[in-house]
């Protein structure tokens, strides 16, 4: 009897065990599945990428993007805006800049139109965190970048939330300064 229930104690560690592999892999799976799905909804908002030739696989948390994009500022963008999403470890961006015929063929950008696209960057990276924050109310906060200074206005509900704010726009990439028009309003 005594061997029984031995080898019955040994079974069921054994099954717990392999059980509790088992949730932990599904969990693991879960949670690349959510981040897969936040990563593709974020590549989707933004208007200036196409986000049907963009792909992306999580495994672990860790992003792969593939696919094709038209600039390396695309490249840049669609990076910035996976890696700033909750979960997510780190980003292998592998994708390929497509330059089509009409743009092969067009002098270099001016300055200012390259610094306009990197302006648009840093606004649509700055709101998009906002966004995908739970301690910022992104949808009351407006973002302006002119020549990598960004200005913050709108409302905020606390000055925690502000200093958060500020925090996240100053580091953004591209970013020189931050100006802080932000109005705190108790809620």
């Amino acid at each position: 009897m005594k061997t029984f229930n031995k080898s019955m104690v040994a079974a069921l560690v054994l099954a717990t065990t392999a059980m509790g592999a088992q949730a932990s892999s599904w969990e693991n799976e879960s949670k690349d599945a959510w981040i897969d799905g936040k990563a593709e909804t974020v590549l989707l908002m933004n208007t200036n990428l196409n986000n049907f030739d963009i792909n992306t696989d999580v495994k672990n948390g860790k992003v792969v993007l593939t696919g094709k994009v038209d600039s390396d500022l695309d490249k840049e963008l669609a990076e910035e805006l996976v890696l700033s999403l909750d979960g997510v470890t780190s980003v292998d961006n592998e994708l390929t800049v497509v330059k089509n015929a009409d743009t092969k063929n067009k002098k270099m950008k001016s300055d200012s139109t390259e610094s306009g696209l990197t302006d648009a960057k840093i606004t649509t990276v700055i709101t998009t965190r906002f966004l995908f924050n739970s301690e910022v109310g992104g949808t009351d906060i407006d973002v302006d970048t002119d020549k990598g200074v960004v200005k913050l206005s709108g409302t905020v509900g606390s000055d925690a939330e502000k200093q958060l704010a500020v925090k996240i726009a100053k580091n953004a990439e591209d970013v020189r300064d931050v100006v802080d028009n932000l109005t705190i309003v108790a809620e």
